[in-house]
């Protein structure tokens, strides 16, 4: 048995979360998204507007997840020798959380620089030998004040 939990009498408040993850690819992979040479286009835009979809989509992907109203986005990068770094902090005035959305973010955006630089990654056979998403993590939630109402 599955059910959604009922948040019906819990406050309108201000919520925010922030989640991360990375992608671990080739070094010569990730010095191709640097530097903007990447056949499908710029890697951190198509992410970020796959991040910002999929958190304002969250509950259609997640079962049990409520839709609530996303007030703002914000996805960030960060680079490493072998890796690209994914966070994203999403916000809302609603009754419940936002750290599934921000997670549902995250994932988002590591599978699409995934499918967009697939094609540097696949070795002789066509597998994957050293691409790997990872350390995905809930890296904060803050809970404000109830909100007034109008």
């Amino acid at each position: 048995m599955a059910y959604m939990v009922d948040v019906t009498q819990k406050p309108v408040v201000y919520r925010e979360a922030t989640a991360s993850g990375e992608i671990l690819l080739r070094p010569e992979t990730v010095s191709r998204v640097r530097e903007g040479k990447v056949e499908k286009g710029n890697v951190e835009a198509v992410a970020s507007v796959a991040a910002i979809m999929a958190s304002k989509d969250s509950s259609r992907i997640i079962p049990l997840a409520h839709p609530i109203p996303i007030t703002g986005v914000d996805v960030k990068f960060s680079y490493d020798v072998d890796r690209i770094r994914v966070s994203v902090r999403v916000k809302t005035k609603a009754e419940t959380g936002v750290e599934m959305d921000a997670l549902a973010g995250v994932m988002a955006a590591l599978l699409a620089i995934w499918d967009m630089v697939k094609q540097y990654e696949k070795d002789e056979r066509g597998q994957y030998p050293n691409t790997r998403i990872t350390n995905v993590v809930v890296e904060s939630k803050v809970k404000g004040e109830p909100l007034e109402s109008p």
